[in-house]
């Protein structure tokens, strides 16, 4: 069960795949007249908190449900799946097993341990394919069995903080709140040079600065890009732009690093004069709605890890004083 947030009421919408932005945005207008809290997760999903919802319109979590679902399909013609629970965690899981194409599935507070418990590990909102493979390897099949484990042990199946927040959650544990917030769609970064420029090296270090300052503007938002755009300018006014989609949604350097020489060596540059370049995150979406998954690469992890702390380190003493060692080098 919740520590401290039983007192919430928290209401997970997905949308039908496909819907496209104003269909979306319409959506967004129907939970709104619901209730004044509500969080957007593009590019179809969105959190609502129901607790003064309740009291304003006079009816249980089941029926505002309901009553949503009503009005979308008359009004717009959309059909949702709403999932509604104590934390956004048990919401979300809901809103998954919702009747398709549309349903509503509400788990009451004294409900949690005994709904969550029989399901699959990877139905808990959360946990990602991979995290799911590991923990099934173990014997953990089941969400209560993940919660019977003591939490030291998933932490070492799992990493230390994706190890503890898996735990927590299949205990019912999620303290967060739904925090009304308008995500930004797009993150873009640029740099222009002094002179125009035909040096390789020099271009390559500029796209590596651009990837850094990218991963951190989203990882600071919260955010994380489902596809990467580069912009090349050249000094007779022309430009080259091209985007690609990531595997999966991601802030981390090593993906946008990876994605973006891609893209840059898909511009196949000779002697072109560049005067600048840019770098944009695209189709952007709350970090929360990103599974952490867990990677056999030991490299990865322990770059992704350094990451967390250099960030502290970022956050405390300001953005330029560290980065790779190849823009240190560079710039020497």
């Amino acid at each position: 069960m919740t520590r401290a947030h039983e007192v919430s009421t928290v209401m997970h919408v997905r949308c039908p795949d496909g819907l496209g932005e104003e269909g979306y945005r319409q959506v967004l207008e129907q939970l709104a007249e619901l209730s004044p809290v509500v969080r957007a997760l593009p590019p179809g999903a969105a959190l609502v908190e129901l607790k003064g919802a309740l009291r304003y319109h006079g009816a249980d979590a089941r029926r505002l449900g309901e009553i949503l679902r009503v009005r979308t399909l008359s009004r717009l013609g959309i059909d949702l799946r709403i999932g509604i629970g104590p934390t956004i965690t048990v919401a979300a899981t809901a809103s998954a097993r919702a009747p398709e194409p549309g349903g509503v599935l509400a788990v009451a507070p004294d409900q949690v341990t005994s709904w969550l418990g029989p399901l699959p590990v990877g139905a808990l909102h959360g946990i990602g394919s991979r995290q799911a493979d590991v923990l099934r390897d173990y014997g953990i099949h089941s969400v209560g069995l993940l919660a019977a484990v003591e939490p030291a042990t998933v932490q070492r199946l799992l990493g230390g903080k994706a190890g503890r927040t898996a735990s927590d959650r299949a205990r019912g544990i999620d303290p967060r709140p739904v925090v009304p917030r308008e995500l930004p769609t797009t993150a873009e970064v640029s740099r222009a040079f002094d002179r125009h420029v035909l040096d390789g090296a020099d271009v390559r270090a500029a796209l590596l600065e651009l990837v850094v300052r990218l991963g951190l503007l989203l990882r600071r938002r919260d955010q994380a890009a489902r596809a990467v755009t580069l912009t090349l300018r050249f000094a007779d006014g022309g430009r080259w732009e091209r985007t690609r989609r990531l595997a999966e949604p991601s802030a981390h350097d090593d993906d946008l690093r990876l994605l973006a020489y891609r893209l840059m060596d898909a511009a196949g540059l000779q002697r072109g004069r560049l005067t600048g370049l840019a770098l944009k995150g695209e189709d952007l979406v709350d970090a929360d709605q990103v599974a952490t998954q867990i990677s056999l690469d030991d490299a990865r992890e322990a770059r992704l890890v350094a990451e967390e702390a250099v960030d502290r380190v970022r956050e405390k003493y300001g953005p330029d004083v560290i980065g790779p060692a190849a823009l240190f080098r560079h710039a020497s």
